[in-house]
């Protein structure tokens, strides 16, 4: 039978790449430290995924199973050494931990099994399976990286599914309707139903994160600052409505720019994605959104890359600098990273902490405009 190897048996994985690989035939094992989770998997081989949405879709998924990557190492190896895809949902900073383990799966592999592998990282990330190529090549000797060419393949992707917190102790997902998987893939790969491949991943994964991730985080941000308590709930005020809508065309001028995508057709996609945040089915927590305020504003994520790129080609990046300010401004309690943003604020000031996490210098227009609407948000 057709396997998978999923790293990451959370609601991302269950509720979106696992789904989509179960309904498309595959035996997916899902890889996890969570040991809850991982015997309710084992023991009831099935759950179900739930559409945000009414009338709400019930899908029934089915053939999966469970391996604690910490306690059962040497099944995950195994595991690997007979898939045809390795996955991962985890988050961008845990690819580092996991890619040893992968190592050792391929490096096994080779030994017994001669069918092509792809591995695919599935995080909001540009390039994330690159840094999980890096890191597993890192981790394997000369002879076995030699004997994966033309056996291993890494394909990059963009994710697109939102999926809000819920309640951990059932199997059970809840997803929105709308989801997309995009691989960005130079040959033929097995087909996986909601797999698109595509040659040049560039533009749907700028498109992605500078939309739907920026326009998630710009309403998170603004909705807290506001006093909203869900994402739905923030974009039915006017206001912050149109403080989305407004930076969501700074980027799209961007990517227009950038990529000849179609202006209208962009502004169609803008709109639907604004659509999607407004489903009150989601119920989705502000606080849940803006949380890791530090790692949002890094140099490359979904404000400030925007923003300096749009500045760069001579463009508006005014909403984004605001945007940048309501990220400052984030000081949920709940959240670790806002409360160290907050204590390096109080400590430093805003153009300080841009330079240290955007890695503006305090000299740059953008940071400029950033630190000024911060102050003014302030007060």
């Amino acid at each position: 039978m057709k396997s998978v190897v999923h790293f990451g048996a959370g609601n991302i994985g269950r509720g979106f790449i696992g789904a989509l690989f179960s309904q498309s035939g595959y035996h997916v094992t899902f890889v996890d430290i969570a040991d809850e989770l991982i015997n309710k998997l084992n023991q009831e081989k099935a759950y179900k995924v739930k559409t945000a949405a009414d009338p709400q879709e019930v899908t029934d998924i089915y053939n999966v199973s469970g391996l604690n990557n910490l306690k059962q190492e040497n099944e995950v190896i195994e595991a690997i050494g007979q898939a045809t895809f390795v996955t991962t949902a985890i988050g961008p900073s845990i690819l580092p931990r996991i890619a040893p383990l992968i190592a050792k799966g391929l490096a096994e592999r080779i030994k017994t099994n001669d069918n092509p592998v792809y591995i695919i990282a599935c995080e909001n990330q540009i390039s994330a399976t690159d840094l999980l190529r890096g890191h597993i090549l890192e981790s394997i000797d000369e002879k076995s990286v030699s004997e994966l060419k033309g056996r291993a393949f890494f394909f990059n992707s963009a994710v697109d599914r939102i999926v809000p917190i819920q309640d951990q102790k059932g199997m059970d997902v809840l997803v929105e309707t709308y989801h997309e998987w995009i691989v960005e893939a130079d040959q033929e790969v097995p087909e996986v139903k909601g797999m698109t491949i595509v040659p040049d991943l560039a533009p749907y994964i700028e498109r992605k994160l500078f939309t739907v991730n920026t326009g998630h985080a710009v309403t998170a941000y603004f909705g807290y600052l506001f006093g909203k308590k869900t994402i739905d709930e923030a974009l039915n005020d006017t206001a912050i409505y149109e403080q989305v809508k407004k930076t969501l065309e700074e980027t799209g001028a961007y990517l227009v720019s950038q990529y000849g995508l179609d202006e209208q057709a962009h502004q169609n996609y803008i709109e639907k994605i604004i659509s999607r945040f407004q489903n009150p089915y989601l119920n989705d927590a502000v606080t849940r959104v803006g949380r890791s305020p530090i790692r949002k504003l890094g140099p490359e994520d979904r404000l400030v890359r925007p923003a300096y790129e749009a500045k760069k080609a001579g463009l508006s990046f005014q909403q984004l600098s605001k945007a940048i300010a309501a990220a400052l401004a984030f000081d949920s309690q709940e959240d670790p990273e806002a409360v160290q943003l907050q204590e390096m604020l109080q400590a430093h000031g805003a153009s300080y902490v841009l330079k240290a996490i955007s890695h503006l210098d305090e000299s740059d227009d953008l940071s400029i405009a950033a630190a000024l609407h911060y102050e003014q948000l302030k007060k």
